[in-house]
């Protein structure tokens, strides 16, 4: 199935769609990941994938462009939430290096940035080694996904 937006639902208590990321969930504050809520996923689903991603960042990393802040998968169907700071599901590599939430940091003086916070719906459950970049965990996916949605957030510095 090629990537499309489905009738999934994803929220945040922490903001709004279009609206700004406390400083909490920045590396200019404690740099934990906001709760995020999600429903109607599609029947079948049995396991979810998190992505968070900056597509104004004004770089190239590993080919792609933008920079990757989250890589969060083998999260099971059961979840439709997940914490803040949560500790749920096994971590990717983000362009910091690190398996782990890594919040906006734009440069000073560049602007709004735009965090693109994705939930992808997958058809089978995944057990998948901790550290995926997230071209790897999308060569994983893809093919068992059913739906994806995504909340959009902005920063500036």
């Amino acid at each position: 199935m090629a990537f499309a937006l489905s009738t999934m639902q994803l929220e945040s208590p922490a903001f709004e769609a279009q609206g700004a990321i406390p400083v909490k969930h920045t590396g200019e504050g404690k740099d934990v990941s906001p709760a995020l809520a999600w429903r109607d996923a599609p029947e079948g689903t049995r396991g979810f994938a998190v992505i968070c991603h900056d597509p104004d960042a004004p770089l190239v990393q590993n080919g792609s462009y933008g920079f990757v802040h989250w890589v969060l998968y083998n999260l099971p169907a059961a979840t439709t939430s997940l914490e803040e700071g949560t500790t749920a599901g096994t971590g990717g590599l983000n362009d910091f290096g690190k398996s782990r939430y890594g919040g906006p940091m734009p440069p000073q003086g560049h602007g709004v940035h735009q965090y693109y916070f994705w939930v992808l719906a997958l058809d089978k459950v995944t057990d998948l080694p901790q550290g995926l970049s997230l071209a790897e965990l999308l060569k994983h996916i893809e093919p068992h996904l059913l739906g994806m949605n995504r909340l959009v957030g902005t920063y500036q510095r």
